[in-house]
């Protein structure tokens, strides 16, 4: 390492940020991009370790811990102090097909296994990797690469999520001819509508595509395969499938009241809200709105801080979420070990605003909701709804019990719920003839990513189950690698 004590001479620094009520009046990103000179004192930080835990990229205790694509951190943030930008973007873009987007939404394991981390402040890494990359963007040193010669083969990728674009990337890279079914009318999945734009500006997503697309990608939009496109058709027009559909079956609330109105699903709210950005800044009125409404989310993560912060936007009334578990301790606990995915108390942007709007946090803990209430019309008017603890029961599993006397009743105008997703939906799967495991995801071993059915592969949540957009591309980049061989095996055996 260039600055080898680094990491005792710097304290760390993290990008500054719009005032939350200056912010919310746009969809925009609010970061505060660092001065060069700062950043290279943060990439100074990390430390000759000798075991750079950042990107290992395992499973500790169900949590990732590391970086999943094994991103050469300590080589870019290296490259970064010592002023050499250019090659610490190629180091950077050699494992990760699109840091612009994790260096935006990803948690960043890498950062809770940061050996610095362990007895102090991890290494900025994730701000240093969306610096470089936007860098490389600004100097023009990202440009198209098609490849050089093309295989013969076509292989057709379904679904234009992080996975999706992955896979598709690092199969023309090979030199296969790949085309992109996507059946919404932009591309991108989840990183185009299931992550606001404030969080992940589309423009973002639109210059990479753009940039896939000069490399020699097709992309196919409004196209649902198994229904606009038979999958016959598909099999037979392509030697090779990739199905990165993602796990978008949301999980529900099947509690009384739930057939009353203004009740929603998360994605679906934050879907319809940025197309109708996109297309018309919300003026053509095809969005769930929450002006004017007292909005309730409930679950916790990432999509219910989404939530709220796109709730306070629109001009709500008031805003809370609900969240069945405890709130995390404020420092990591001795069962939660490094490196480890800390799980302490985290503060995000969505409860930051809420604070600043209303003069509260917005998260309840250790609640429940006995039930949706309604006027005679069926119009959603508030929630019952129970604190509650957690108890082993007789098998020794922590179960929730209600705390009797705690049930009150609250306003809500607009229940928006972010409970996660179940797995993939059924109907392609099935016209397919894709065997499941108990999960009900498709099951394709890690390694060959194949299913059941010859020539048809899988990656991304479709495949795992709902996970970081960072799992997503390094399945997408895995499984590339599967059908590649796949395909080199078909040409031997025909030679």
């Amino acid at each position: 390492m260039g600055k080898a004590t680094g990491f005792m001479e710097y304290e760390r620094e993290v990008p500054g940020e719009l005032e939350p009520l200056e912010r919310i009046s746009s969809w925009a990103e609010f970061s505060v991009p660092m001065n060069e000179e700062q950043l290279r004192t943060q990439g100074a930080r990390c430390m000759d370790c000798g075991t750079p835990f950042c990107h290992v990229g395992r499973m500790l205790s169900g949590m990732a811990s590391g970086c999943p694509l094994h991103n050469l951190i300590p080589e870019w943030n290296d490259l970064v102090y010592r002023g050499n930008w250019k090659e610490a973007l190629k180091r950077l873009q050699k494992i990760n097909n699109f840091p612009e987007f994790t260096g935006r939404v990803c948690p960043a394991p890498c950062e809770g296994a940061c050996t610095v981390g362990k007895h102090g402040a991890p290494v900025t890494i994730k701000n240093i990797e969306k610096s470089i990359v936007d860098r490389g963007f600004l100097e023009g040193w990202i440009q198209p690469e098609p490849p050089e010669r093309r295989t013969g083969y076509k292989v057709a990728v379904v679904g234009s999520g992080p996975a999706g674009l992955a896979c598709a990337d690092q199969l023309n890279q090979a030199g296969h001819m790949v085309t992109v079914f996507e059946r919404a009318d932009r591309i991108g999945g989840l990183l185009m509508y299931g992550i606001p734009n404030m969080k992940l500006e589309k423009s973002s997503v639109e210059r990479r595509v753009r940039l896939l697309e000069a490399e020699g990608i097709q992309f196919v939009t409004r196209c649902e395969v198994g229904k606009d496109l038979p999958v016959d058709a598909l099999k037979k027009d392509y030697d090779a499938v990739v199905l990165c559909g993602g796990a978008t079956l949301a999980r529900d609330l099947p509690i009384p009241g739930r057939e009353a109105d203004g009740i929603y699903q998360a994605m679906e709210f934050l879907t319809l809200n940025t197309r109708s950005l996109l297309d018309s800044g919300l003026e053509d009125g095809r969005h769930i709105s929450a002006k004017d409404k007292h909005v309730i989310v409930i679950g916790g993560g990432d999509t219910g801080t989404d939530c709220v912060a796109t709730a306070i936007r629109h001009g709500c009334n008031s805003v809370n979420q609900l969240e069945i578990m405890p709130m995390p301790p404020l420092s990591r606990q001795p069962d939660n070990p490094w490196p480890e995915w800390p799980k302490v108390m985290k503060t995000d942007y969505g409860q930051k605003e809420a604070v600043e709007v209303f003069g509260e946090e917005p998260r309840r803990f250790l609640t429940s909701t006995r039930q949706f209430l309604s006027d005679d019309n069926g119009q959603l008017t508030g929630l019952e709804i129970v604190e509650i603890e957690w108890l082993h029961n007789a098998q020794g599993r922590l179960v929730p019990h209600e705390i009797e006397g705690t049930a009150r009743r609250v306003p809500a105008d607009l229940v928006l719920l972010a409970l996660g997703f179940t797995g993939p939906e059924d109907g392609l799967l099935i016209q397919l003839g894709i065997e499941r495991d108990e999960r009900s995801n498709v099951k394709a071993a890690e390694g060959t990513y194949s299913t059941n059915v010859e020539g048809v592969f899988a990656a991304g949540d479709m495949r795992r189950g709902q996970s970081l957009v960072v799992w997503a591309i390094q399945e997408g980049r895995q499984a590339a690698k599967a059908v590649t061989r796949y395909l080199t095996a078909d040409r031997l055996l025909r030679a």
